[in-house]
């Protein structure tokens, strides 16, 4: 055979490839039914993009990478590269890797000291000050390089796009920049402090729904990345600028700080209840002990997955008020402090507590735990994701609040995370939002803070892959992500389930949350047992697939105007 026979033998078999590869699909609605493998984010480019990744026969952290730093591009106020968060991988029967179980914490961690803001009197939420060392490049990429099949150009390739061609602002967008101007008008100085959130993305306050917003800037970052890896990051343009930006906004952070950063895989949460495997994160992630807390303590009274009357309600809230105490009083990075999970999960401890669920009233606060309260992190985005051989991803990533502090790189079209304020900053003393914490949770240099991301795979008892889910919405992601998917476990309808009204109780305030336009009267059962009922206008925004038999069905919150996609 010559040469040239052999080349032309070559390009024949790449096109009868190219025209048997599956094309991936975008729904047009919140909810889709897809037969081979599907992804569920807050955007339907980022949900595109990782289909892209599975059409092109890689796995589902394929795909899961690839829809993050999409994310980065077109939810900037939500998470980024700029930000950090929590992994979890199951891949029963991967070609390349065989059977995976694994978790990688890619949040970010403290430049600080525990007496840092006690000393400086700085803020931890708004500016320099406020942005803990950046995980989410460095955990992206090293579950790429570890679990994924395909190669960094191609995995980011999409984000790339999505950042230089730009996307539509929807309605979602539209309403966090109407409450963040009202901010900035507020504040006229920090138009100039924070000048690429101001002017590019909120276009000095005139961003509608409908507009163009294109990033040359991240893209280059991105294209950096993809050509040469975490490095282009931690080292180099884009560090000197993170540097830079930190110092002029009134924060420190050292090169050699931000150089060092690196993610930590470890084993998953487990635990079997009432015929399911739960997979999730364990600490600092706080809400896969919640969400498990709350299922062992409602089984002795009912299957949780099979509970619907109202009477199930105030089990519930009474589970969850507990389970929150526990978080509070006890969780906090444990590279830094013990945690006795073993303890916390076991029958001896539980059942004593789960005789007191089932009252005529609730208690006070003071009842279930000591007087602490919980973090804030809003600015956060969940990706699902169910491969063509039953591996799964669940991936939820953050900057905290909205915009996160509000520093931006502007060179490289990003902005810093304002994680600090998930540490308990001031000991003793409420943060931003009133809230105090644990002084488990009091940064160090190298800690990473608490948080709520909740990010949670369903096996059932053959091990196999039945549900992923997910949520953003500060504490309000693991309430939501638990009702989402109990329901959806029950009725295998996740466009249902997602579309439900949820509740939620933290333990402090001691109030029921309900989603409006819900009233308190709704809510009779829970009024008569002295809960107090407060409305807010939802609670979380999760992303979900379930399997059924050959069908995957999968489901984006309309709440944040996402859309699915996948392949048939």
């Amino acid at each position: 055979m010559t040469t040239r026979t052999f080349v032309t033998l070559l390009l024949t078999l790449a096109l009868l490839l190219a025209h048997c590869a599956p094309t991936p699909r975008t729904s047009t609605t919140y909810h889709d039914t897809f037969s081979t493998a599907a992804v569920a984010a807050d955007h339907h480019l980022a949900s595109n993009a990782g289909a892209q990744m599975l059409a092109q026969g890689g796995n589902a952290v394929d795909a899961a990478v690839a829809a993050s730093f999409t994310l980065s591009a077109v939810r900037p106020y939500s998470c980024g590269i700029g930000g950090g968060g929590f992994m979890v991988i199951a891949l029963p029967n991967d070609p390349t890797h065989g059977h995976v179980l694994t978790a990688i914490n890619h949040r970010e961690t403290s430049p600080y000291g525990p007496t840092y803001y006690a000393d400086s009197g700085n803020s931890s939420t708004i500016g320099g000050a406020a942005v803990a060392i950046p995980g989410t490049v460095a955990g992206l990429l090293y579950a790429l390089e570890t679990y994924g099949t395909l190669d960094r150009a191609t995995v980011l390739q999409p984000a790339i796009e999505a950042a230089r061609t730009g996307f539509v602002v929807d309605p979602h967008y539209e309403s966090m920049a109407h409450r963040l101007t009202q901010r900035f008008n507020q504040n006229p100085e920090a138009k100039q402090r924070f000048p690429l959130v101001w002017n590019h993305f909120l276009k000095q306050g005139t961003l509608s729904v409908g507009q163009t917003i294109t990033n040359e800037p991240q893209a280059r970052a991105l294209q950096l990345i993809a050509d040469h890896g975490a490095s282009a990051f931690y080292e180099g343009p884009i560090a000197k600028a993170i540097i830079e930006a930190i110092d002029q906004t009134g924060g420190h952070m050292t090169p050699d700080q931000l150089a060092h950063y690196q993610p930590d895989e470890t084993e998953p949460l487990t635990h079997t209840i009432v015929r399911r495997t739960y997979i999730t994160m364990p600490p600092p992630s706080s809400g896969g002990i919640t969400m498990l807390q709350t299922l062992l303590l409602l089984s002795p009274h009912i299957d949780p997955i099979q509970a619907t009357t109202p009477e199930h309600e105030h089990l519930l809230v009474e589970a969850l008020k507990h389970s929150f105490a526990d978080r509070a009083r006890l969780l906090a990075d444990p590279n830094f402090v013990e945690i006795p999970l073993d303890t916390m999960l076991h029958e001896t401890t539980l059942a004593p507590i789960a005789e007191t669920l089932d009252t005529p009233t609730t208690h006070t606060p003071d009842f279930y735990g000591t007087n602490t309260q919980l973090p804030d992190d809003s600015g956060t985005s969940h990706v699902s994701v169910i491969d063509q051989w039953g591996g799964a991803v669940a991936l939820t990533e953050t900057i905290n609040l909205e915009f996160g502090s509000l520093v931006g790189v502007d060179e490289f079209g990003f902005v810093l995370n304002n994680e600090m304020d998930d540490f308990t900053t001031i000991p003793n003393e409420p943060n931003a939002f009133g809230l105090i914490q644990s002084n488990r949770n009091l940064p160090e240099p190298g800690k990473r803070p608490l948080s709520s991301m909740s990010p949670t795979i369903v096996l059932d008892l053959d091990g196999h892959v039945k549900l992923v889910a997910g949520a953003s919405g500060g504490p309000r992601i693991i309430t939501s992500t638990l009702q989402v998917l109990l329901t959806t476990l029950r009725t295998n309808d996740p466009a249902l389930a997602i579309t439900r009204p949820r509740l939620h109780h933290q333990w402090q305030p001691n109030a029921v949350f309900i989603e409006s336009p819900q009233t308190p009267s709704d809510y009779p059962h829970l009024l008569k047992r002295g809960h107090e009922i407060r409305t807010r206008t939802d609670i979380g925004n999760v992303q979900i697939i379930a399997v059924d038999g050959n069908t995957l069905k999968a489901a984006s919150d309309p709440n944040k105007n996402g859309r699915p996609a996948g392949l048939d």
